[in-house]
């Protein structure tokens, strides 16, 4: 039951984050990294959209209980050939 609370509200979070990101940027100012690398004068709302979504799948994740499968998705090409060699 606590997974589906803390997905719901790092949805929400997710979401108002994603929404507001001109508010965001007003209030926290410009994130450097993604004004160099995403190179043009938006980069730093683009960035705060990013991250608004990211949060937001993540606590789809957490909210439907389907992280572990998502991490070991992503991790296992990494972490299986280290398992070979021991």
């Amino acid at each position: 039951m606590l997974h589906i609370i803390l997905g719901l509200i790092g949805m929400v979070i997710g979401a108002l984050i994603t929404i507001y990101s001109e508010k965001m940027l007003n209030a926290f100012g410009r994130i450097p990294f993604f004004e160099k690398y995403l190179g043009f004068e938006g980069g730093s709302r683009l960035g705060y959209k990013i991250i608004g979504l990211l949060i937001f799948f993540i606590s789809l994740l957490i909210m439907t209980n389907l992280i572990q499968e998502f991490l070991m998705w992503v991790l296992l090409p990494i972490l299986a050939p280290m398992k070979r060699t021991f």
